[in-house]
């Protein structure tokens, strides 16, 4: 049974990899590459590539990206360097196959966002599933441990570089155009992986912690974890509480928290994912 489990999931992740694989390669041949737009990272090189020498974009996403195989296999792993391979694979066989489909737009703005949103849908899709479909990631990551810039430091100096060139490539109107399917990419890539119910993550601090954590498990249905801890200043014992919540339960949580205490502290921070244990939703009484 736990084999079948197993198998299934693999079967549904791959799903996925072949979904975001296509939308990307839509994104790419019917959007971008016919009105001579880039993306960043390692598809932003293949394209421009594709524009200088006149070979097909599949042709470079394979060729590029095979050496970061290798980069992803030691710094991540087996499963990862597997599953960006498959996507890769896929990458390209869908962008050749949609080579001869005609340009759904010329209005340049609308490729940009719309390119972007499909590429960054497909991209988050892969990203959520365990791959990826761009080599960058994984140099950023090296040259990060190596330099002792942050990712997204490394990852900034890459594509300023890539769309510094693509100024030369494409002429600077279709680079500017380029950077915004970039950041509608970017923000659509963070929607897929993180989701619309994000979750929130809350701390508060209350003498009437009790009393807090029953109402927000009896009205919102979700567990809290409790600590003890002592203030800083004045060293005397504090009750904490945390729990995590969707941000739509958010204001119903604050609610909770000044309906029984006015003065209580509470922080909030953002939560990528969180599932299982005392953090699963209950029943509302």
């Amino acid at each position: 049974m736990h084999r079948h489990r197993h198998s299934a999931g693999g079967w549904t992740r791959y799903g996925y990899v072949i979904l975001g694989s296509f939308l990307v390669a839509l994104g790419l041949e019917t959007f971008l590459v016919p009105n001579r737009l880039i993306d960043g990272g390692v598809t932003g090189i293949a394209i421009l590539l594709s524009y200088l020498s006149g070979w097909p974009v599949g042709l470079f996403l394979v060729v590029l990206n095979v050496p970061f195989l290798y980069f992803g296999y030691v710094q991540i792993g087996r499963t990862f360097a597997w599953t960006t391979a498959v996507a890769v694979l896929l990458l390209s066989g869908f962008a050749t196959l949609l080579t001869p489909v005609p340009a759904v737009t010329s209005d340049l703005l609308l490729v940009s966002v719309f390119g972007g949103l499909l590429i960054g849908g497909g991209l988050g899709l892969i990203l959520r599933h365990g791959g990826s479909l761009d080599g960058a990631d994984i140099v950023a990551l090296t040259l990060s441990r190596a330099t002792g810039f942050s990712v997204g430091e490394v990852i900034l100096g890459l594509n300023v570089l890539i769309f510094g060139a693509a100024m030369w490539v494409i002429g600077a109107d279709r680079a500017l155009y380029s950077l915004l399917t970039y950041f509608s990419a970017y923000k659509m890539v963070d929607l897929v992986v993180q989701g619309l119910d994000e979750s929130r993550g809350v701390f508060i601090i209350s003498a009437r912690a009790r009393e807090i954590s029953e109402a927000i498990q009896h009205r919102l249905g979700r567990g809290v974890t409790h600590f003890h801890a002592e203030g800083g200043r004045s060293q005397s014992p504090l009750h904490v509480l945390y729990t995590v919540v969707t941000r739509l339960e958010l204001a119903k949580l604050k609610s909770i928290v000044l309906d029984h205490d006015d003065d209580a502290f509470f922080a909030i921070h953002p939560v990528a994912e969180a599932g299982g244990g005392t953090l699963r939703k209950h029943n509302i009484h």
